[in-house]
């Protein structure tokens, strides 16, 4: 095994600023050229708890910024019209490309729409919640209202 000090956050590995045990060939082959890491030694020690440090403030900022986009969407209820039909089911369905829109619109705050997860898409008038993924571990309700259009 290899160790060596991660520059950039790799998907499965770990995150910037960590020492991590990988194999020889996954180091020499990708992670080295590609840049996303630095063969570790004593001398690394020092740069690897700068990462960290980094690593941690902006963390702490990103949750806080989250923590306020939460307060936001809490506080308002969105209104999304639909097409639908006499006894209430739409012609289509609410997505979460739809929420995610409504949401930049009524609130000012711009997710993706893979950061909105619903058990399934909305087919039907009347009131829903969705949850809105802010940040690692900030989750928010998204209270919404379907109406026919």
């Amino acid at each position: 095994m290899m160790k060596v000090l991660l520059r950039t956050d790799v998907v499965g590995l770990g995150r910037r600023g960590d020492i991590v045990a990988v194999r020889p060939g996954y180091a020499r082959n990708f992670l080295l050229p590609s840049g996303a890491a630095l063969v570790a030694s004593d001398a690394t020690e020092a740069q690897a708890t700068a990462m960290r440090r980094a690593r941690d403030l902006l963390d702490a900022k990103s949750r806080d910024a989250a923590l306020t986009q939460k307060a936001a969407i809490e506080a308002a209820t969105l209104t999304l019209e639909a097409r639908a039909g006499q006894n209430g089911r739409l012609f289509g369905s609410v997505t979460e490309g739809d929420v995610a829109d409504a949401l930049r619109r009524a609130t000012g705050v711009t997710l993706d729409r893979h950061q909105i997860r619903m058990a399934e898409h909305l087919k039907e008038v009347g009131p829903a919640t969705v949850e809105a993924l802010l940040f690692d571990g900030v989750t928010a309700t998204v209270s919404l209202e379907v109406v026919a259009k």
